[in-house]
């Protein structure tokens, strides 16, 4: 197999939500990959230096600072990027929030804000971006699942319910537009060192427990998402449609 299937140069990738943690580590291996980078966040000033980061790195980058929730937003990011950037070849919808609190207690605000931003947006970005891809008969796009796609723990339920959500929502992106030559999966990430996760990181017993019940022993790094975002959104998985990839060190394959 040629080391060219992984080749991205030439390639427009969007990353949403890529400022911090996971989305900055899938986006800096699909610029490492050669594809032009365009992130995006809310907060301009962030945004801002982390295109400056990239460029520094001596990656291709530019930042459109749009909120995901929003359709007329979203729709109209979309159009720009299109027009000022060029066809987006890849999509990582990657943007998302947590809260941690038992189902008994969480208001409904809470748990649809997560509903919103985990689930609803990846839908509003992937169906206006798809939209183009149908047109052009060609298309990757990557959804950000969990390993709450497949198992529940306390407290977290309404990110439970999002992320199962987008496992079943990448099933249907890639039924009705295989034909179109778009191919759509997921990663499932276990748990990683990130911003969202700092909480957990300093909770000596839940460290404890995701050491002790994850099979490699430690959390993972969001680089370590890289090879896995690299191969969905290169040729190399132009046959793979529909799926959920876990990289979570062996947590799921373990009793």
């Amino acid at each position: 197999m040629s080391i060219s299937l992984f080749d991205l140069t030439g390639k427009i990738a969007l990353v949403t939500g890529s400022t911090t943690g996971l989305g900055k580590g899938i986006a800096g291996g699909l610029a490492g990959a050669g594809a032009k980078m365009v992130l995006n966040g809310r907060n301009k000033e962030r945004l801002a230096a982390t295109v400056a980061e990239f460029e520094g790195q001596g990656f291709d980058a530019v930042g459109y600072a749009f909120d995901v929730t929003s359709e007329a937003a979203v729709i109209d990011a979309v159009a720009r990027i299109e027009r000022e950037v060029g066809a987006i070849d890849i999509l990582v919808n990657n943007a998302g929030i947590q809260w941690r609190e038992l189902l008994v207690d969480v208001s409904e605000e809470k748990f649809e804000s997560v509903i919103k931003t985990n689930l609803i947006s990846p839908f509003l970005v992937g169906r206006t971006v798809a939209r183009n891809m149908i047109t052009r008969k060609r298309g990757k796009i990557i959804n950000i699942a969990s390993l709450t796609s497949e198992a529940a723990r306390r407290s977290i339920g309404p990110y439970t319910a999002a992320k199962g959500g987008i496992r079943q929502l990448t099933k249907t992106m890639c039924v009705e537009w295989a034909e179109h030559n778009i191919q759509v999966n997921a990663i499932g990430p276990g748990y990683f060192r990130t911003e969202l996760n700092k909480a957990l990181l300093a909770d000596e017993a839940f460290n404890k427990w995701v050491i002790g019940r994850t099979p490699a022993g430690r959390w993972g790094d969001p680089e370590e998402l890289a090879g896995v975002a690299i191969f969905l959104a290169s040729s190399a998985s132009d046959f793979m449609n529909g799926q959920t990839v876990y990289v979570d060190g062996g947590l799921l394959a373990a009793m």
